[in-house]
């Protein structure tokens, strides 16, 4: 496996667990039913691709991407300071779509730089972003 396809699992596998975790922070503070099984849903997705992308690197016998607790607590912090005095549905829709915003940012960004990456990885990049561009209009829904 290539530098390149490491490159995109990698960010892959980091866009999505912090997806993970920020559907599990805001599952707790949701009140609306329809709202909680959609995250679940698409925290189900993340963990599809996300899996994928660490099975990938595993099978290559590539390092994966290990996030530290620092970097969690932070994402948690926010995400209760952004709700500490609005936790409506909509305002939580919001921050999911910015998050799907910037997940899609990152792997895109990234596929651009990694050029020399194989079709496995492209097409799992792919997959996250069409996933990402799904979750975000299923959120509009809730603006």
């Amino acid at each position: 496996m290539r530098q390149d396809d490491i490159m995109i699992l990698k960010e892959i596998q980091k866009n999505t667990q912090m997806a993970m975790t920020a559907i599990d922070t805001l599952l707790d503070k949701t009140t609306d039913d329809e709202f909680t099984m959609k995250l679940s849903r698409q925290s189900i997705g993340y963990a599809r691709i996300h899996n994928d992308a660490v099975e990938q690197l595993i099978e290559q016998q590539s390092g994966t991407y290990r996030g530290n607790q620092i970097t969690d607590m932070m994402l948690k912090g926010s995400i209760h300071m952004n709700t500490l005095l609005d936790i409506s549905t909509s305002h939580m829709a919001e921050m999911m779509i910015q998050g799907s915003n910037r997940g899609f940012t990152n792997v895109y960004k990234t596929v651009k730089h990694n050029t020399l990456a194989q079709d496995r990885a492209v097409e799992l990049a792919q997959e996250f972003m069409d996933f990402e561009t799904k979750s975000i209009e299923q959120m509009k829904e809730y603006l």
